[in-house]
């Protein structure tokens, strides 16, 4: 019948429901504290799961829609590869339109930007806002471009070329590419005169020939008969060799066979290749052998490339008025082979860069 010791009364009282002692009460706050806590994370680990499965499903939903690819396809949009110049289905096309990412189609390019730069792939130099994005190249030195939607491989972007006042080139490989026809809707706007696309309607109108000649440095060549009246456009390449797809530099190596070479696409019922025959010996000096003024090297050797027997004669029949008056005539008459467009930097060389050519000029012959 003693009084009951202090603590066993207050540990008997916490046992039955009582009100516990301070440091009871602060356990129960710890607990509960810790109780809330760990609801609290639980609930923000089963929303992050949520909104994850939902990241992954949309991702899931948008992959879905991509089209399945190729195996080259795959090597040039998926594994960063470069389809080969000249070869894609968009380099000299000049359709009105909107390009789109091959793989998840979203809008890429409008046709009004795009321009020719003689590289062999197809050349933009604005792109539809947001649409491409930027990257360091894994070569250190250029920068690639990708669709800002998928992630696919379109190519790389250039700049401080010249080619138009943007003075921005991206080049695409037209693998990389589909093409929507129809009206393009003005977004991207050509700053280099009369949009590509309406050009080429123009000039699809006509019959188009090609000639083709060799007259020493090709930037003087093509200056002269872009300026004929009747000549749609003339590029510089190279012609005559046995390389295939040379560089400017393997043929200043003077290995490669070729010569430097225009090609003049023409409206015939403009002006006859008689016309274009006779300015091509009167803006060149015809009787120079491997060398046109200070360029030398069988690169410069002047060339008159046939086409037909019809071209043959005519090409026969001014060298031999030329001969007649004197001129010994050291031009080599040719069949045509493949023309092998030049690196972009050398088309419309003076345009571009103004002045005029340094080792051509106009005397008249005939």
């Amino acid at each position: 019948s003693g009084r009951p010791i202090r603590g066993e009364k207050d540990m008997s009282a916490h046992r039955d429901g009582g009100a516990p002692t301070s440091v009871g009460r602060g356990h129960a706050r710890t607990l509960r504290w810790l109780l809330s806590l760990a609801l609290v994370s639980a609930a923000g680990m089963l929303l992050w799961v949520s909104s994850g499965d939902t990241q992954d499903v949309e991702g899931e939903k948008q992959m879905s829609n991509w089209k399945a690819l190729s195996d080259e396809e795959s090597r040039v949009i998926v594994h960063k590869g470069t389809e080969r110049a000249f070869t894609g289905e968009y380099y000299d096309h000049h359709e009105d339109g909107r390009y789109h990412c091959k793989r998840c189609g979203a809008a890429l390019f409008e046709s009004t930007a795009k321009f020719d730069s003689g590289t062999g792939w197809p050349s933009f130099d604005d792109a539809v806002e947001g649409a491409v994005k930027e990257l360091p190249d894994a070569d250190g030195y250029r920068t690639e471009i990708v669709c800002a939607a998928c992630g696919g491989h379109l190519g790389h972007v250039f700049r401080g070329e010249g080619f138009t006042d943007k003075n921005t080139r991206h080049c695409v490989n037209s693998i990389s590419l589909s093409f929507e026809e129809g009206s393009s809707d003005g977004a991207v706007a050509s700053s280099s005169g009369p949009n590509v696309s309406t050009d080429a309607v123009l000039k699809s109108s006509c019959d188009e020939q090609r000639a083709y000649f060799a007259g020493g440095c090709f930037w003087g060549v093509e200056y002269y008969f872009d300026k004929l009246d009747g000549v749609l456009r003339a590029e510089s390449g190279y012609m005559g060799g046995d390389q295939e797809n040379p560089s400017y530099e393997e043929v200043c190596g003077k290995d490669t066979g070729h010569a430097e070479t225009v090609e003049v696409v023409y409206d015939p019922k403009r002006v006859d290749y008689e016309t274009l025959a006779r300015l091509f010996f009167e803006i060149h000096d015809p009787t120079q052998v491997d060398r046109q003024g200070p360029d030398r090297g069988p690169q410069y050797r002047s060339v008159l490339f046939y086409q037909s027997d019809e071209e043959l004669a005519v090409a026969k029949r001014l060298v031999a008025e030329l001969e007649a008056k004197g001129f010994e005539v050291a031009t080599s008459l040719e069949p045509a082979a493949t023309f092998w467009r030049a690196e972009g930097y050398h088309q419309d060389y003076y345009e571009r860069k103004g002045g005029t050519p340094y080792c051509h000029g106009y005397v008249k012959r005939f």
